[in-house]
């Protein structure tokens, strides 16, 4: 076997232990999978759920069903589709910054059982997508894999720049899986060119292109940076908030253009 020819099978690894992780899409079984570098390709699936959110949507709309319907439905396979890893992070987050006492954040996000904190972060989540969705008829296909990709972007680059505040916690391998910014280009040079697709696709969108770049960016940042602010940095709970937060405030922002 060559070096090109083993460089890309170590990728194909990657990408099927990334996928396994991140989502429930079945795939056979393969022999030497390592799933301490998952996060790496982390932008990479969430463009992979988009396209399958993406094709699901374009064949419900052929068939001719209402896009409201459609978009309920969207939002519910795309829950589904990731076993609901990232809400449950977005939840378990909810329930512990509702607390007053910031030193007790933490044992609370631990506590698997969901308050009411968590439970009205995931309907104002699935609301905000379900409603955002609705309002962009076009391109939703692409909408879709740029809200899933920024998003993971958005949890890649928390990990790079943020503490990891549980050493022991399940969120630990990302850490050492993403180092330096070096980890985060190939992920931002993946949604550049989503956006240069949506340009290329029609020569009157470069402001839609321009904007899904510097709206993407933006919250994505922001987001893990607000997170960070509460509880002094980062676990896997809030690494899955970030993701599902920067997914619904994408898609509300891109509703104005």
């Amino acid at each position: 076997m060559t070096k090109q020819q083993q460089w890309w099978k170590k990728l194909l690894l990657k990408l099927a232990a990334s996928i396994i992780f991140y989502t429930i899409i079945p795939l056979p079984y393969l022999h030497g999978l390592d799933f301490r570098g998952v996060a790496r390709l982390a932008s990479l699936v969430g463009l992979i759920i988009g396209g399958i959110l993406g094709l699901l949507d374009t064949g419900m709309d052929y068939l001719g069903m209402p896009v409201l319907t459609r978009s309920a439905l969207v939002v519910s396979v795309w829950i589904a589709i990731t076993g609901g890893l990232h809400l449950d992070g977005a939840m378990d987050t909810a329930d512990g910054l509702a607390v007053g006492d910031p030193n007790r954040r933490l044992e609370v996000m631990t506590d698997s059982a969901t308050g009411a904190f968590g439970a009205m972060a995931a309907i104002a989540l699935v609301i905000l997508k379900i409603a955002a969705l609705t309002d962009m008829p076009e391109n939703r296909w692409l909408l879709l894999m740029a809200a899933c990709g920024w998003g993971r972007w958005g949890q890649q680059l928390a990990i790079a720049r943020y503490p990891y505040l549980k050493p022991t916690g399940k969120g630990a391998l990302h850490k050492q899986a993403i180092r330096s910014y070096k980890d985060l280009l190939p992920g931002l040079l993946l949604l550049f060119s989503l956006s240069g697709l949506v340009w290329l696709i029609d020569k009157q969108q470069l402001f839609l292109a321009l904007t899904m770049i510097i709206a993407g960016s933006a919250i994505a940042t922001l987001t893990g940076a607000w997170f960070n602010h509460k509880l002094g940095g980062h676990t896997g709970d809030t690494y899955g908030a970030v993701v599902e937060w920067t997914e619904a405030l994408f898609l509300c922002v891109l509703t104005v253009f």
